[in-house]
C-alpha cells in the first residue's frame, strides 16, 4: 500500500504522509520537529495569559462600575 504524497505548507517539499507521523498532517517531519522544540512558544502563552487577565478585569469593571 503507498502512503499519500503531500506537500509541507511551511516549506513547500513533497513528503510521504505516514502512519504515527509526529506533529501536524500538513507539515512535513522536519518542518513538524522544528515547531515542537520552539521554545519561543512558552513566553508567548505567558504573555497571552497576562493580556487575558489584563482584558477580563477591564471588561469586569466596565460592566459593574457604578455611574454615581
Amino acid at each position: 500500500m503507498a502512503f499519500p504524497i503531500k506537500t509541507c505548507v511551511v516549506c513547500g517539499e513533497e513528503f510521504e504522509l505516514k502512519p504515527g507521523k509526529p506533529g501536524f498532517a500538513n507539515r512535513c517531519p522536519e518542518c513538524s520537529v522544528a515547531e515542537e522544540t520552539d521554545s519561543t512558544s512558552n513566553f508567548k502563552a505567558k504573555g497571552d495569559s497576562d493580556l487575558n487577565a489584563a482584558r477580563r478585569s477591564a471588561m469586569r469593571d466596565m460592566l459593574y462600575r457604578k455611574d454615581s
